[in-house]
């Protein structure tokens, strides 16, 4: 514990100092006045005599303690790691069943949810349509990263799996990929229990690698992700290469690429619960030793101590002396 004004403390050391002694000799002499009367001191009374004074004096410095303004440094939970915005930019997005489509949603739900996050957690952005290109490397400017967001342009086929190994790269430092043999474990790509991925997809995957098996490598590292659906299950159609081509959300991968890492899926059924539901996602709360003022501890403490003193008095004496 440390004092912004440490000579305060002298102070309130000497004052409650004298004020005890005060107190004690002044009993002292009316203990004596008493007995030299023959007047008895039973227990009970001296617990009443003496509690209330008792409880004013242990007010007192208290009270005088937190004039020093004192501080401890605690262990505050706070939202902190590491969060990779991964928006899927490929053809299926140009769908309208969101408006104005359904990138066009992502973006602005993605925007908001960057806009949202204090400054302790930094922010990456991963687009990805048949491929995935880190587009913003996490920092603890969002504007960054919500000008990369805004940034994104459609096209090419959808990998979730592709999707999901970038960011992954993004978060441990280094490249990620499946191991040729699903058999043989990946690479110990260690514990990074502070870092999320949050998935914007209609779910629709059109090349490998495999999406769940992603996850799991993903779940193996640590690392959460929340997957947020974009589009509607009855669909539309979008025009690619002078092409009609149906699409629609599917639900089921994106829930179980969710699942898989212990994160959660979140339905949207139009724009304004899309950005509605990034303010469910769950990010990791983490503790910092950070200065915590206790005057309002100290003072709130003083206040009680001398409250049930004054209850006392008027109780047992009927006034507050």
């Amino acid at each position: 514990m440390s004092f912004m004004y440490p000579l305060v403390l002298v102070v309130a050391g000497v004052v409650s100092a004298a004020a005890v002694t005060a107190y004690v000799l002044i009993q002292r002499r009316r203990s004596a006045a008493m007995a030299a009367a023959g007047l008895p001191q039973t227990r009970r009374g001296a617990i009443r005599r003496h509690l209330p004074y008792a409880l004013i004096l242990a007010a007192l410095p208290l009270l005088l303690g937190g004039l020093a303004r004192p501080q401890a440094n605690l262990s505050v939970p706070h939202v902190a790691g590491t969060v990779v915005l991964v928006v899927d930019a490929s053809n299926s997005m140009m769908a309208k069943d969101l408006e104005p489509s359904r990138l066009g949603a992502a973006q602005q739900a993605a925007t908001d949810f960057a806009k949202s996050q204090p400054s302790t957690v930094d922010i990456g952005v991963v687009v990805f349509g048949q491929q995935a290109l880190t587009t913003q490397a996490p920092s603890s400017d969002h504007d960054e990263a919500v000008a990369a967001i805004r940034r994104l342009k459609s096209g090419g086929g959808t990998s979730l799996g592709q999707a999901i190994l970038a960011a992954l790269s993004v978060i441990v430092g280094k490249p990620v990929s499946l191991p040729d043999d699903p058999n043989v474990p990946q690479n110990d790509l260690g514990y990074w229990g502070s870092a999320t991925i949050v998935l914007f997809s209609d779910g629709e995957n059109t090349a490998g690698p495999d999406a769940a098996l992603a996850a799991g490598v993903a779940a193996d590292a640590g690392v959460h992700i929340e997957t947020v659906g974009v589009g509607t299950t009855k669909g539309a159609t979008v025009e690619v290469d002078g092409f009609q081509l149906a699409t629609a959300l599917n639900e089921d991968l994106l829930t179980t690429i969710a699942a898989t890492t212990g994160g959660n899926y979140h339905k949207a059924g139009d724009a304004a619960s899309l950005a509605a539901s990034t303010k469910s996602i769950d990010l990791r709360i983490a503790f910092k030793k950070e200065p915590v003022e206790l005057t309002a501890l100290l003072s709130g403490a003083a206040i009680l101590l001398l409250a049930i003193g004054g209850v006392l008095m008027v109780r047992w004496y009927g006034r507050l002396i």
